[in-house]
């Protein structure tokens, strides 16, 4: 099979192949015995920034679970890494920045670092990526590039780390909206940067993560932030591109970003049918299996699955996926049974 008759590159295209696509936000990693065996002495940036260590992590969840497509195995905080700021992995926490932008001269400090070395800091990214195209081309399965959303990563930026609430970063919005839209802008930039260099090195889709978009007011969104979401995705012209973000529900019509997305994500909140109401006939939809029904038993989570690919038929295509990632206890059996299930159904 060509790689362009692809299922999941269909189904970006609006088509509705013979099977239902389905692959795995987070598939690489945490859930899959043989990446911790793997990843033992390795700290995750540096694994990110292996590219043979990214490649093998990326192929396993291909090679065990026969899904529609590999997600480039990385963190939305390599960019960031790469540009040069003081960032790690705390494992238990996620990322942590030790010198946090909170001024307006944190973010002229920032700022000034050009994109540029980002796409040039990005040669591990490149061969990390044209390792793994070697081995899925030539069986025609596609590999998703990908990048955080300048919300989320100005959120992880602004308050030094993790956060529930984000107050620090949607304060900046409307204490300093020029600062904001600064960093902002950067940061659309440098997600730019980064997905360019996957889809130099051979990506034939790529997916813009917002992680923490949910926690803001659909006006919020619309103001401070689609603009600069639109303004990564956009740089993308020559590959389909997929948008999500979690508990974006009462804002999903805008996360099509005025029709740059050609996919949009569904968190698990929002039954399929009713978000092809809001994406509208031109939107492709992705998701949205409960990660928390991964843990119920094998009849109950078959008959959620089956809903979810009845739902989807409501969009003009549909590609199955979780409503977020894949919870690092899940028993990696149960994802292959949930493909083998939607490729048994027919589309």
């Amino acid at each position: 099979m060509a790689l362009t008759d692809a299922p999941l590159l269909r189904a970006l295209r609006g088509d509705r192949p013979e099977t239902t696509p389905v692959w795995f936000m987070r598939q690489a990693g945490r859930s899959l015995p043989e990446y911790r065996e793997l990843r033992v002495g390795t700290q995750m940036l540096d694994a990110c920034l292996n590219p043979e260590m990214a490649a093998e992590i990326t192929l396993q969840p291909v090679r065990r679970h026969g899904v529609d497509a590999g997600i480039f195995f990385s963190d939305i905080v390599v960019p960031l890494r790469l540009a040069g700021l003081d960032v790690e992995i705390v494992p238990g926490r996620g990322p942590v920045f030790s010198d946090p932008v909170r001024t307006t001269a944190d973010v002229d400090r920032v700022t000034a670092i050009a994109p540029e070395e980002v796409a040039a800091a990005a040669e591990p990214i490149r061969e990390a990526v044209r390792l793994t195209v070697a081995e899925l081309a030539p069986q025609g399965v596609p590999l998703i590039g990908f990048a955080g959303a300048p919300f989320t990563l100005a959120a992880y930026l602004i308050e030094g780390g993790p956060s529930k609430e984000h107050l620090r970063a949607r304060a900046m919005m409307h204490a300093d909206p020029d600062a904001w839209n600064r960093l902002a802008g950067w940061l659309a930039d440098v997600s730019a940067a980064f997905l360019g260099a996957q889809i130099e090195a051979g990506a034939s889709a790529v997916q813009l993560f917002d992680s923490w978009a949910g926690s803001l007011a659909p006006a919020d969104y619309r103001r401070f932030v689609r603009p600069h979401s639109a303004s990564a995705l956009g740089s993308v012209t020559s590959v389909p591109r997929i948008h999500f973000g979690v508990g974006t529900g009462p804002f999903l019509g805008d996360m099509r970003l005025d029709g740059i997305a050609d996919a949009v994500g569904v968190d698990w909140r929002l039954p399929l049918d009713e978000a092809a109401g809001v994406a509208g006939p031109g939107t492709t939809l992705q998701g949205n299996i409960d990660p928390a029904m991964l843990q119920a038993p094998w009849p109950v989570l078959e008959q959620h699955v089956r809903d979810v690919v009845e739902r989807g038929r409501a969009a003009r295509a549909h590609i199955v996926n979780l409503g977020h990632g894949v919870p690092p206890e899940t028993d990696p059996t149960v994802l292959t049974r949930i493909v083998e299930l939607v490729h048994s159904i027919r589309a």
